[in-house]
């Protein structure tokens, strides 16, 4: 049964989402604080966190950046921020997902499904690849730069694990919001740029001039070097 971890300051919010959940069998622990959700993470040992942005004290962009400290929990972003700006900064702190309020029960659903789904079937592969100074890791999901691991946030490694399938194919947005979240709004295409953004910062001398994360424009991405 996975276990979600619940974090939602708004009460009337909190009991609907938390009966949603349990119905379609999760066992949920719900918190109406940022400091009480990272205080059960240990003790509860989630396979998700859903939480929200507007927490009173530890706000959620902050919990997500704690918990990503701590180890690859997957975290969905909930907020009624929708700017693209709030759904960046959520993605940079290592977010698996964002979803902008008011979401439907069915749709939160789909998105923990899919995220769960990702973090339980990551396509690994027994041996090391090198590509240019990156070495992979595709069994201990490991990526090294120069020798030194990169902290690489779960989407961005799902994202490098994919291009790197096919060096030198080009990508399409559409198909990689497939391929790394699972779902196919032509509306969240947005995640894959935050995440590509993201990426280039690890892997990248420069990241404003990319050497392995390539734009191909009016098409989409694809992985150097070439």
């Amino acid at each position: 049964m996975p276990r979600i971890l619940l974090v939602e300051d708004d009460p009337a919010l909190l009991e609907m989402t938390w009966l949603s959940l349990v119905r379609r069998g999760h066992e949920v622990a719900a918190f109406d604080t940022g400091e009480a959700g990272l205080a059960a993470l240990s003790r509860f040992r989630p396979d998700l966190v859903l939480l929200d942005v507007g927490l009173p004290g530890l706000d959620g962009i902050e919990l997500c950046r704690r918990i990503r400290q701590r180890g690859p929990v997957p975290v969905i972003i909930v907020s009624g921020r929708g700017d693209e700006t709030d759904v960046i900064g959520g993605l940079d702190t290592g977010a698996d997902d964002y979803l902008v309020k008011p979401a439907s029960a069915d749709v939160v659903e789909a998105r923990i499904r899919a995220v769960l789904r990702r973090a339980a079937h990551e396509a690994v592969a027994p041996h090391l690849e090198t590509h240019g100074g990156l070495v992979i890791d595709r069994l201990g999901l490991i990526v090294r730069k120069a020798g030194r691991p990169l902290a690489l946030t779960p989407s961005a490694l799902r994202l490098l694990l994919h291009l790197t399938t096919s060096p030198g194919r080009v990508f399409s947005r559409p198909q990689l919001l497939d391929l790394v979240w699972d779902h196919d709004s032509v509306t969240d295409t947005r995640l894959v740029d935050a995440c590509v953004r993201r990426l280039r910062h690890a892997v990248e001398d420069e990241a404003e001039r990319p050497r392995y994360v390539q734009t191909v424009r009016g098409f989409g991405y694809r992985f150097g070097p070439l």
